[in-house]
């Protein structure tokens, strides 16, 4: 990464590639540079192991009561429970899928440095009119 910021500082200084490329350059690394320290800091972070159990065990016995509760009510109670019950749970699956924002469905898009490189190759940023 240190690499790549050197290699792009010491183009945008060169006087062939102009003032609003080297700017470009420059804030575009900037980008990449503050997005990859967000990314760090986020993944070192973890969820508490104690915060984690308390939900699930509060999470679990309201479903359980909520469960029980069903067999003795009325049809449209009944529902408003199972909706009650079933929210907690998707509370649950989604507290379990935020737990580990960087190991999971989640993927960082390498568009933008493809689009970078792309136009590094194309001459986008040779500096010519």
């Amino acid at each position: 990464m240190a690499r790549l910021e050197r290699s792009v500082r010491a183009e945008a200084a060169r006087p062939e590639v102009g003032t609003p490329t080297g700017t470009e350059l420059v804030v575009s690394m900037d980008g990449v540079t503050s997005s990859r320290r967000a990314r760090v800091a986020a993944a070192s972070r973890d969820v508490p192991a104690l915060y984690v159990v308390t939900l699930v065990v509060s999470g679990l016995a309201l479903i359980v009561n909520s469960g029980a509760l069903v067999f003795r009510s009325s049809l449209r109670t009944s529902l408003l429970i199972v909706g009650v019950a079933s929210v907690v749970g998707l509370s649950l699956a989604l507290l379990f899928a935020l737990s580990a924002p960087w190991s999971g469905p989640f993927i960082v898009s390498g568009h933008p440095l493809d689009a970078i490189i792309g136009d590094l190759k194309s001459g986008f940023f040779d500096g010519a009119p």
